[in-house]
């Protein structure tokens, strides 16, 4: 940050950020499109991948997106046969479970992180110095 004037684009911490997710996130496409994912879809494929299922309302929460956002996302999942809908008690489709295909859909996407991970000009430590960083503007303890 440079001059003391607070609307300079230069004196914006969000700037970067916005304009380093962009930038990373375009960095997993072509990693991700031959499995016909978007980032986003990833995303949600990984925490299906770590809790086989989860809830809807969950399931937002843990990626920060809102329903409006994640039930269209959701439903082409769903018809690529990587997850389920399931009704919970009240009838409602609200849980969702990996599928035998999404479950073998991870194997194809070990690879990815060390992929993106040399695509970085970060170090380890900065690497990780950044993670605890951004955890922290989200308000979370991911350490």
């Amino acid at each position: 940050m440079s001059s003391s004037d607070p609307l300079l684009l230069e004196n914006q911490l969000c700037f970067p950020l916005y304009a380093a997710a962009k930038s990373l996130i375009r960095r997993y496409e072509p990693f991700l499109a031959p499995l016909g994912l978007t980032y986003t879809q990833y995303i949600v494929m990984m925490v299906l991948w770590e809790k086989k299922e989860i809830t809807i309302n969950d399931l937002g929460e843990r990626v920060y997106l809102d329903s409006g956002t994640l039930s269209p996302l959701v439903n082409k999942l769903v018809a690529k046969g990587f997850v389920e809908k399931r009704k919970l008690d009240d009838g409602r489709f609200r849980l969702l479970c990996l599928t035998e295909e999404g479950a073998a859909l991870r194997e194809r996407c070990l690879d990815i992180p060390a992929k993106i991970g040399s695509c970085l000009c970060l170090n380890p430590g900065e690497a990780e110095s950044l993670y605890r960083l951004c955890y922290k503007t989200l308000g979370g303890n991911n350490e």
